[in-house]
């Protein structure tokens, strides 16, 4: 919240730990967006409920940011065992409504939830790919884009490589780095 009182914000970052982390873990990559005036409203471990809570509880009352990058949903997921893909898409689709409506000035870039491969986690990339499925007919070509950059997360054997992603879910500086390169030419487009 400090970070409203800094000036004015050009980009606002919203999600989970892996959006929390890129200022820290993916520093040259976060320092590019610098002109954008960036901030980074993620939270490690969030759900979608979580995010919706805050939204609602005046997290982004005197903000009005030119771009969005909603990136949220992998916890619900990974955290409720039975969570249902169409419950986190129904959290995610209730974020963008919440913005949509709360700043209609700001483009949102919903990215899609990356693959994940975390040691001990049973194989959820099933449910990944539903929930991107479902909310990326959430895209209306202006004002919300969709963007579905996991491929680039992932070898030729469609596997993550510890040069990405240590742990199989949160990029390491490499990965950060993959995820600016992949976004950018969306985001330059956004910021015009």
């Amino acid at each position: 919240m400090s970070r409203i009182n800094q000036g004015e914000i050009g980009v606002l970052f919203i999600g989970d730990s892996i959006t929390d982390g890129w200022p820290r873990v993916g520093e040259w990559s976060w320092m590019k967006y610098a002109p954008y005036r960036p901030a980074n409203f993620g939270v490690n471990g969030e759900r979608t409920e979580d995010v919706i809570w805050r939204l609602t509880n005046g997290e982004i009352k005197q903000i009005h940011p030119k771009v969005i990058i909603l990136q949220i949903g992998t916890n619900n997921i990974g955290q409720c065992r039975d969570e249902k893909p169409e419950w986190a898409a129904a959290g995610i689709t209730k974020i963008v409504e919440l913005l949509r409506t709360e700043l209609p000035q700001s483009k949102i870039m919903l990215i899609a939830l990356f693959p994940r491969e975390r040691a001990g986690d049973p194989p959820l990339n099933d449910k990944v790919s539903e929930i991107n499925r479902i909310i990326s007919k959430l895209d209306d070509g202006k004002n919300v884009r969709y963007l579905d950059i996991g491929h680039v997360f992932l070898d030729g054997n469609g596997k993550i490589p510890k040069g990405v992603m240590l742990d199989g879910l949160h990029p390491n500086a490499h990965g950060y780095d993959l995820w600016y390169e992949s976004m950018n030419p969306l985001l330059s487009e956004m910021m015009n």
